[in-house]
């Protein structure tokens, strides 16, 4: 770990969400494979732009083919994996920018310091901490396992896949996430207005004097 480096001082959170007209915050989206949360991940990635706002969806086909392309998937390369996606995320949070990860993310460990992470007081005295909303979206494994889109379940049952989420490794589900989705009961347009009514009854998609000079639009 670098010890010579000192932390420059820039433009604060609030100048940037005021020039940028919106505030970023991550949407951490928690699930096993074949949920469906890089679906709805990127139904609402498609809406929010719609809406005219800046968002960025993270997931396996640009990270772990780029930034995470050393790691594999035992556990401890499993936690540095979330800890990268987690700092990526806040930099796009910081450049007010909404970022929509989308990741198993089995280990409560990991998704609560990523949260810490967005929690920690910012530099900048005017800043808050960034907004972190995890969206767990439940299926049952049965269920996982009759859509197994790739395949992956049938060769994780087949020792094929070794430490595979769900067979021969644990998936710790959230206990209180921001926001539930059961994905077999509910279409990707209602969870998508599930997220986005939570987004809006918290002032997310709407910037206020405290965070924008009072810009409203």
């Amino acid at each position: 770990m670098s010890t010579n480096i000192t932390w420059h001082p820039s433009l604060s959170r609030s100048e940037r969400n005021t020039f940028r007209k919106q505030r970023g915050f991550t949407i951490w989206f928690t699930g096993l494979s074949a949920s469906g949360k890089s679906t709805i991940a990127t139904a609402l990635e498609q809406h929010l732009l719609h809406l005219g706002l800046a968002a960025y969806r993270l997931d396996g086909d640009n990270v772990r083919f780029g930034l995470n392309k050393d790691l594999g998937f035992d556990e401890k390369s499993r936690n540095e994996n979330i800890r990268r996606i987690a700092e990526v995320a806040k930099l796009f949070a910081d450049s007010s920018t909404i970022a929509i990860t989308s990741f198993i993310s089995p280990y409560k460990a990991d998704r609560q310091q990523a949260r810490e992470l967005h929690a920690a007081q910012p530099a900048h005295p005017d800043d808050e901490p960034l907004s972190f909303i995890e969206v767990f979206v439940d299926l049952p494994l049965a269920v996982a396992e009759a859509r197994d889109p790739k395949g992956l379940y049938k060769k994780a049952r087949e020792g094929k896949i070794p430490e595979f989420t769900g067979i021969s490794a644990p998936y710790e589900a959230p206990e209180d996430p921001e926001i539930k989705i059961q994905s077999d009961e509910t279409s990707v347009e209602d969870a998508v207005r599930q997220i986005v009514a939570y987004l809006e009854k918290k002032g997310l998609l709407t910037l206020t004097a405290a965070d924008g000079r009072g810009l409203e639009y």
